[in-house]
Order: C-alpha cells, then sequence, then structure tokens
C-alpha cells in the first residue's frame, strides 16, 4: 500500500520543473496528467527513486524516454500515453522489476521492443497502441508469465503474426489490430485458455481459422474482421451463441458459415453454397481453373441449346 501521505498530486501548467527531484526525494505518486505540459521529460524526474506510480499522460510532452528510466527501480506503475514522444524504448526499462502496468500508447514511439523487456516478471499490463513500432518481437517477451493485458493495435508491425503470444498463458486481453500482420492465425493461440479478447481486425491474415479456437471456454470477444482469412468458419453453434454480436468475421470475402449454422447468428459471412453468388470459397489456383472451366463448359452449353431449338422450329 502506498503510504497516502508520501502522495502528490501536482496540478500546473507549462513545463515540468525540475526542481521537483530536490524537493521530493521521497515522492513516490507523481501525477501530472491533462495539465498541457510541454517540452522534455526532465531527467531530473528519474532521480525520485522512491516513486512507485508515475503518470505524465494526456500532454503535449516531446523528445525521447531517457534511459536514465531504469533509476526508478521500485516503480510499479507508468502512464506516459497521450503524448508525443518519440524514439525507441531505451534498454534500460528492464531495470524496472517492479513494474506491474507500462501504458505508452498514442505517442510517436519508434524501433522495436527492446530485449530487456523480457526482465519485466511482475507486468500484467502492457499499452503500446497508436505509436510506429516495428518489427520483430524479442524471443524475451515470453517470460512475461504475470501479463494479463497486452494491447499494441494500430502499429506498422508488417511481419507474420506470431506464436509465441501462444505462451503467455495468463493473457486475458490480446489486441493487435490494424497493424499489417500476414500469415495464418497460429493454432497454439487456443492454449490461451484465460483469453476473453482476441482482437486482430485489419490485417493481412490468410488462411483458414483454427478450429481450436472454438474450444476457448473464456472467450467473449473475438474480432477477425478485414483480413484475408479463407475456409468454412469452423465454430461450434455454442461458441456462436456464446460471442453473438461480439464476434466479427465480417470483410473476408474467402469466409463462408454452415448452412447447418446460418440461422444461429449473424456474423458478417455468407452461407457456404446457397447461390451462385454465395458458393464455397475457392483456396487454389486448381479450384479457380476448375470453376473457370465450369463457367466456360456452362457457357457453351446454352450456346448449344439456343442452336438446337432453332433448328426444331426451322
Amino acid at each position: 500500500m502506498v503510504d497516502v501521505a508520501s502522495c502528490l498530486d501536482i496540478v500546473t501548467s507549462g513545463t515540468v520543473s525540475p526542481d521537483l527531484s530536490l524537493q521530493k526525494r521521497s515522492l513516490q505518486v507523481l501525477t501530472l496528467s491533462q495539465n498541457s505540459l510541454t517540452g522534455r521529460i526532465p531527467v531530473e524526474i528519474f532521480q525520485l527513486q522512491s516513486l512507485v506510480h508515475l503518470d505524465l499522460s494526456y500532454n503535449m510532452l516531446t523528445g525521447t524516454l531517457p534511459h536514465q528510466l531504469g533509476n526508478l527501480m521500485n516503480l510499479e506503475g507508468l502512464d506516459l500515453s497521450y503524448n508525443s514522444l518519440s524514439g525507441p524504448i531505451p534498454d534500460t526499462i528492464g531495470q524496472l522489476g517492479l513494474l506491474q502496468k507500462i501504458d505508452l500508447s498514442s505517442n510517436a514511439l519508434t524501433g522495436a521492443l527492446p530485449s530487456s523487456i523480457g526482465n519485466l516478471s511482475s507486468l500484467a499490463f502492457m499499452a503500446l497502441s497508436s505509436n510506429k513500432f516495428s518489427g520483430y518481437f524479442p524471443q524475451g517477451l515470453e517470460r512475461l508469465q504475470n501479463l494479463q493485458y497486452f494491447i499494441m493495435d494500430d502499429n506498422p508491425m508488417f511481419i507474420p503474426l506470431p506464436s509465441l503470444f501462444s505462451r503467455l498463458t495468463r493473457l486475458q486481453e490480446l489486441r493487435l489490430a490494424n497493424s499489417g500482420y500476414t500469415g495464418t492465425i497460429p493454432p497454439t493461440f487456443s492454449q490461451l485458455s484465460n483469453l476473453s479478447t482476441l482482437s486482430l481486425q485489419n490485417n493481412r491474415l490468410n488462411g483458414e481459422i483454427p478450429a481450436s479456437l472454438s474450444n476457448m471456454s473464456h472467450m467473449y470477444h473475438l474480432n477477425l474482421s478485414s483480413n484475408l482469412l479463407v475456409g468454412v468458419v469452423p465454430f461450434n453453434s455454442s461458441f456462436l451463441n456464446r460471442l453473438g454480436r461480439n464476434l466479427d468475421l465480417s470483410g473476408n470475402s474467402g469466409l463462408c458459415l454452415s448452412p447447418a449454422q446460418e440461422h444461429d447468428i449473424k456474423i458478417g459471412v455468407a452461407v457456404c453454397g446457397v447461390n451462385a453468388s454465395l458458393v464455397m470459397p475457392l483456396k487454389s489456383e486448381a479450384d479457380l481453373r476448375l470453376f473457370g472451366s465450369y463457367v466456360v463448359m456452362i457457357f457453351f452449353a446454352g450456346i448449344i441449346h439456343h442452336i438446337l431449338l432453332l433448328l426444331v422450329y426451322l
């Protein structure tokens, strides 16, 4: 528990004063959120080694994250969201062994996540959405065995969707929308038995939806819309009814729903083989050639039929 007497909620405007570190060496909570603060984060703040919570969110702070961030070794909560911070996350973040929550969303941070992030063994919540992160995830990420929320929408990743998330068995929410992920959805995602929300919309995922996702008994929100997925939707009626409107598969022209499940729920997907406009998805070049041959055959059969009719009436 944080001693209320040692907390300070400073409300001010302008720049962040570097004198704070001289005045409040024993400070445990520093909140400067929503104060129209500008300029860089003064490195003096990172001399407040007693800090447990630091919140500078919803300001107009610029510049990079100082490597001195690693000095705050008692920090449990860090919120720098909704600023204009740039550059990479410093490797020194791995020194924050007590950190439980980090929110860096809605900035302009770049580069790949540092491998040292795997040292944050107490981390339960990580939000990195709406930045400019790119590149592959470090293997150390799978060491975050207490992580429950990983939110990283809206970043230009453009890599195959990694299976390493399957090893984060305490995950409850995984949000990776609108980030250019390619490849297939790893079947091993079904090992995330605590997952309630999976958001993968607006990517470039292809292939079939793994049937094993139906076995995720805690899943209540699933969004796979606007990808390149194909095949028959593999979910059973129980899964479809449980998610209801919280299941979105729209925007995948190669997906179709089994006729047996047609009346269960509307999920933005056509029913397989109902009519000429709702046929089974074509998955390969061989299917396309076969379909083309079928169309040509029907065309010529129609012509022959009309010729025969003309001959009969002549």
